[in-house]
Formats: C-alpha cells, sequence, structure tokens
C-alpha cells in the first residue's frame, strides 16, 4: 500500500501538496471554532456555526478561504462583514501543513501536523484572551508523549526493535518537556526578580513543555530563543508602524462574534513567539540545531 502511494505521487507531483493544503484548511476551519469558543467554555461540536445574527452557516458559505473570497467577506444572511482572520487561519494551516508534508518524512509529518494545529490555537487564544487553555498545554505535552511512544521515528528512532525503540523515544520526549519547561520556568523566576514584575506567564511554561515533548530538548530550547528572536523583529516592526502612525489593534467581527484583530504596533504576549520557533524548529531548523548541541557535548 504504502509503496502504492509512493508511486502515485511520484507520478503526480503536485497530489501531496494540494491534499495536505485541503486537509490543512479543513483542519483550520475547525481550529477557527476552537480558538473561539473554548476560552468561553463553549463546546466545540454544538451549536454548528452561525453568524453573528444568530442565522446558521449554510455548508455552501462554510467552505474554507473559498467562502470568505466569494463572498468579500460579509455573510450572506445579514450583510455584517466579518474578519479576514478566518480565512487567514485557513490559509495558515494549509500552507503549514503543506510544508510538513513536503520537508519531513510521513511519521514526522503527521505529528508534525498535530504539534502544528495546537501551537495555531494556542497562539491566537493568547493574543485575544493572554491565556493559553491547559488543554493545549498540558493536553499537547501528554499527546506528544504518547505519540513519541507510539511513533518512535518522531525522535529518529526506526530499527527493528519496537518496544527499545518506544522506550528510547519516551525519555526523548520527557527529556524535552521537563527541560524545556524547567529553562523557561527559571527565566521567568530570574526576569521577575530583576523587573520587579511578571515578565512571562505560566502558560508559557507548559506551552514550552509540549514542544519538548515533540521535539525534544533541543526543539524546546530553540523555541525559547528563536521565539526571542521572533520577537524582537516584532518590536522592530512595532516600533516602525508606530512611527508611520500604525494603527492600534482593534475589535473585529467574526462569524460567531467579536474577537480581536491582529496588528503591528500592540503589545502580544510571548505565546505566539514560542510557537512560531517550535514550527520553524520543526519545518527548517532540527538537523542542524541538533548538529549544533552534539558539537557543543563533544566538547565535555
Amino acid at each position: 500500500m504504502a509503496d502504492s502511494f509512493s508511486a502515485l505521487f511520484a507520478d503526480y507531483l503536485w497530489l501531496k501538496p494540494a491534499l495536505a493544503g485541503v486537509f490543512g484548511a479543513i483542519i483550520g476551519s475547525f481550529l477557527n471554532v476552537v480558538i473561539l469558543r473554548v476560552p468561553a467554555g463553549r463546546s466545540i461540536v454544538t451549536p454548528r456555526s452561525h453568524c453573528g445574527c444568530g442565522a446558521p452557516i449554510a455548508w455552501y458559505d462554510n467552505v474554507p478561504i473559498l467562502s470568505w473570497l466569494v463572498l468579500r467577506g460579509r455573510a450572506r444572511c445579514c450583510g455584517r462583514a466579518y474578519s479576514i482572520r478566518y480565512a487567514a487561519i485557513e490559509a495558515l494551516t494549509a500552507a503549514l501543513f503543506v510544508a510538513a508534508w513536503m520537508l519531513l518524512p510521513p511519521i514526522q509529518a503527521l505529528a508534525g501536523c498535530v504539534m502544528i494545529s495546537g501551537l495555531i490555537c494556542a497562539s491566537f487564544i493568547d493574543l485575544d484572551h493572554l491565556i493559553i487553555p491547559d488543554g493545549l498545554t498540558i493536553g499537547g505535552a501528554l499527546l506528544g508523549v504518547a505519540l513519541s511512544i507510539a511513533l518512535p521515528a518522531l525522535h529518529g528512532f526506526s530499527s527493528e526493535f519496537w518496544i527499545a525503540d518506544a522506550l528510547r523515544s519516551l525519555v526523548a520526549s520527557l527529556k524535552g518537556l521537563l527541560i524545556g519547561s524547567a529553562v523557561v520556568l527559571w527565566i521567568a523566576i530570574l526576569a521577575e526578580a530583576v523587573l520587579r514584575k511578571d515578565a512571562m506567564g505560566f502558560g508559557d511554561v507548559k506551552l514550552v513543555g509540549a514542544i519538548g515533548a515533540f521535539c525534544g530538548w533541543q526543539g524546546a530550547i530553540f523555541s525559547i530563543f528563536g521565539g526571542a528572536v521572533v520577537g524582537s523583529l516584532w518590536v522592530a516592526l512595532a516600533w516602525l508602524w508606530r512611527r508611520g502612525g500604525g494603527a492600534k489593534m482593534v475589535p473585529a467581527q467574526t462569524a460567531e462574534g467579536e474577537a480581536t484583530e491582529l496588528a503591528l504596533g500592540v503589545h502580544v504576549p510571548f505565546g505566539p513567539m514560542l510557537a512560531a520557533g517550535g514550527v520553524i524548529h520543526l519545518l527548517f531548523a532540527r538537523p542542524w540545531v541538533t548538529a549544533y548541541f552534539e558539537g557543543i557535548v563533544t566538547l565535555f
């Protein structure tokens, strides 16, 4: 079966990214529901998606990305505008799923898509509410550990002895969870002592632990410092935006209510930066980050 799929993808090079993109956009549509409903304590299953005016959204008006383009960002039922963020999250998820399946081996791509989905939800909830729900951090960490046991190739173990590989992968996942969260916790403690105010939320500590469960301790460490670089770039862009008279963050209408529209020139939490660092490690940086830390180890 695997050989048949490999042959099919080899004959039709566009098929794999197309399938990954469509699946990613569908998952992105679901992530929009999670982002809006979970912080409010509402079910992500019922009721079905509805407009801000209360009217249910028909299935043909709920097609990821395309519906927003066809309707030009306005609800068919009442004509009210709703945020482009819906389509943007669907497009972002689709693009990252395509990148995962094109750049990573199948096992890592599959687990990576799970990780990416959780990080997207955590990032936008953190942007909107300055919180990261435990279901995404603790739940994500537990899921990362479980996938590490079931799929040892996630951490690079792929010998003929599955049980031994599963144990090694479990250890790698737990090391990533514990080391990553411990480093962020100590950074937060030291920063609070120096600045005499909260410098980082405990949700960030748990988020890095979840990243480490998927990516190992090297990925967790990279997400911290990679996130700091992303945050520095954000600050620089925000400064330039403000000097140019950029707008502040304003409420924006979504299909199910009101959410905060992301814009430059405003303070944002660190969670999205950590998530960006984790995704960069997953998709691009893992080989050279691993080689870098292995080189350091050999010095001692």
